[in-house]
């Protein structure tokens, strides 16, 4: 068999690593003296790992999470012990697998929306889950506009394709009825179904002030913690304890 027509049939059968690999590793087989299964295994791993990395590459631009967030720069001692002991226990992806959520509140500054994305950042580093990252202000604009351009459904299902979604700043919001309406919708439509991630300055309490209505508030938090783990932040400011180490490094 000649190499181009090797080469064309690798490309076909879209194998790039094969195709960048299969050269150098027939020498390193024949020097090493290689059987078959040997040569054969070695190569189809290189193509599987690079695979693999590929999918993570791409899933992490998809994802839309922030740069820079990730549990190695985030100071875990900050805080309290049970979220310590928690986070390690989410890493593994099961409530990602039971269509569970995950519930982080606390005032600003402390961490919630990092400790979140540095949590789905791991989601898909070692799962290859799909995750989207949004802050909820974006996502009810643009359920808003699928829903007067008659799109609604398409986009649920499009967003039905995340296994998770990180719904960032929920308390943030102050919706007029119809914003309300369609963040409910959303949320009933991914109810035992999807996953959820939510960071919220606002606890349970207070959600009467997102939601307006009591019965529609009563039914979203009923929904979000039936199947849920809640993180409580009740340290000091990350951020700021973050700033006062900066301004003492600069001394």
């Amino acid at each position: 068999m000649s190499t181009p027509s090797l080469q064309i049939m690798l490309r076909t059968l879209r194998l790039p690593s094969v195709l960048a690999n299969y050269q150098g590793l027939a020498e390193t087989a024949a020097s090493n003296n290689w059987g078959f299964e040997q040569y054969l295994h070695t190569l189809l791993e290189v193509e599987t790992q690079d695979r693999s990395r590929r999918r993570t590459t791409r899933l992490l631009k998809q994802s839309g999470l922030p740069d820079g967030k990730t549990l190695d720069n985030i100071e875990m001692s900050v805080f309290p012990q049970k979220i310590r002991r928690t986070v390690p226990t989410l890493l593994d992806g099961g409530f990602v697998e039971r269509a569970e959520n995950i519930l982080a509140f606390g005032l600003p500054g402390r961490g919630k929306t990092h400790l979140l994305v540095g949590v789905a950042y791991e989601l898909i580093v070692r799962h290859n889950y799909r995750v989207l990252f949004t802050t909820t202000f974006s996502l009810v604009q643009r359920l808003l506009v699928a829903k007067r351009e008659l799109r609604i459904e398409e986009l649920l299902r499009k967003l039905d394709r995340y296994d998770v979604i990180l719904l960032d700043d929920i308390g943030y919001v102050q919706q007029t009825r119809e914003e309300m309406e369609i963040l409910f919708t959303f949320l009933s439509e991914r109810y035992e179904r999807r996953s959820l991630m939510i960071t919220s300055n606002l606890m349970f309490s207070e959600w009467d002030k997102i939601f307006k209505d009591p019965m529609t508030t009563l039914a979203a938090i009923d929904r979000l913690v039936h199947h849920s783990t809640v993180l409580e932040l009740d340290c000091e400011s990350w951020r700021a304890n973050q700033a006062i180490q900066r301004q003492k490094g600069s001394k």
